[in-house]
């Protein structure tokens, strides 16, 4: 979701877009499909979420903070490196989505008095918008595709893609 968000945010006009994973394999995709390319940024397991902020801002020449910051991924360490990577009156955005309940900076949130707004995809008007994208070339959906299998193979598609083998994979319905 996350390089869907970057390639989307740069369709919108976003000069400068930062992507955080934790498989470097993703990232070099990132960098070569977002048009005009994106900084890339691995967080260290050994680096608080304020510590592995700062270093993300800091190698990717972003000062203060980023003015807008959408966590896609639903980790908690994720979400509390975004608050402190957020600059000071900046946007926080949460769209994806993981546990009930996280371990959260909200001293962070309001001494930076960042907007936080949460996001649930599929809204009026957004597929319409994404057909949209795709055809005017804005986002080019087939290069996310790694491989089509069959739906006997779905279980092993799903470890590639979590392995960080493959993007997407395009798994075909039941044959009959």
């Amino acid at each position: 979701m996350a390089r869907l968000c970057a390639a989307v945010a740069k369709g919108f006009g976003a000069s400068k877009i930062v992507l955080v994973d934790i498989v470097e394999k993703r990232l070099e995709f990132a960098k070569e499909w977002v048009s005009g390319g994106c900084g890339t940024f691995i967080p260290s397991k050994d680096k608080s979420a304020q510590e592995n902020a700062a270093a993300l801002l800091e190698e990717n020449g972003l000062g203060e903070g980023a003015d807008v910051v959408l966590e896609a991924s639903g980790a908690a360490s994720s979400a509390q490196s975004a608050v402190w990577a957020c600059r000071r009156g900046g946007t926080y955005v949460q769209a994806g989505m993981g546990a009930d309940s996280i371990q959260f900076p909200i001293m962070g949130l309001c001494s930076k008095e960042i907007t936080a707004k949460g996001s649930f995809r599929y809204k009026q008007g957004d597929y319409a918008l994404a057909v949209a994208l795709v055809s005017n070339g804005v986002v080019a959906a087939e290069k996310l595709i790694s491989s089509r299998v069959s739906f006997e193979e779905a279980e092993e598609a799903f470890g590639k893609v979590k392995r960080g083998e493959a993007i997407k994979v395009l798994i075909e319905g039941v044959k009959g």
